[in-house]
């Protein structure tokens, strides 16, 4: 199994929402369109897909993505061009099997945590981190945001040293702040 059957097997089995590799490896030998548009050329075993997803790292699929959003940016149109680049930033957790060591949330249940920068403009995700379910979200708004870009936060991410940051670095934001906090107009 090659990298680019590995995608077709991935985006195959989040479009049809299997529930597990096992299902999707069923599918992939019984059904006469996964067989032929889908599955590697020779078919896939269980163990050996396994193997391929446990293989090949994160790297690949950032690098499949990073390519795959800088051709859709040059080819999407720009909805707000008049109020800048506007750059949504959130955060959300994503269930993760046990082994994945690494993406520690609480005693028996991993999560990752995706940290998202979604291009209003262009309706297109433009940067993603990913840590462990545990990870902070704040630090990854300078992480996301470029230089002439305006973020949109949520009140989670207000921290005043970190806006100060932001300000130095000539990158804007909007966020909604919490109900008690001092404010002075300038």
């Amino acid at each position: 199994m090659n990298v680019e059957d590995q995608l077709n097997a991935l985006i195959f089995f989040h479009l049809q929402e299997y529930t597990s590799a096992r299902e999707l490896i069923q599918v992939l030998k019984e059904d006469d369109f996964a067989r032929n548009s889908i599955a590697p050329e020779d078919g896939i075993s269980r163990s050996s897909f396994s193997e391929a997803i446990n293989e090949r790292g994160l790297e690949q699929f950032f690098y499949v993505f990073q390519e795959l959003q800088k051709r859709a940016v040059s080819l999407l149109p720009k909805k707000y061009a008049h109020l800048g680049e506007l750059i949504s930033i959130d955060w959300s957790l994503i269930d993760a099997v046990l082994s994945m060591g690494w993406a520690d949330y609480r005693n028996k249940s991993k999560k990752a945590r995706l940290h998202l920068g979604f291009n209003v403009n262009q309706n297109i995700p433009q940067k993603l981190f990913l840590t462990d379910g545990k990870g902070a979200e704040r630090p990854f708004v300078r992480q996301i945001l470029e230089p002439g870009q305006t973020g949109i936060l949520d009140r989670g991410y207000q921290d005043h040293q970190n806006f100060d940051g932001l300000q130095e670095e000539q990158k804007h934001f909007v966020c909604r702040i919490k109900g008690n906090t001092h404010k002075t107009c300038l």
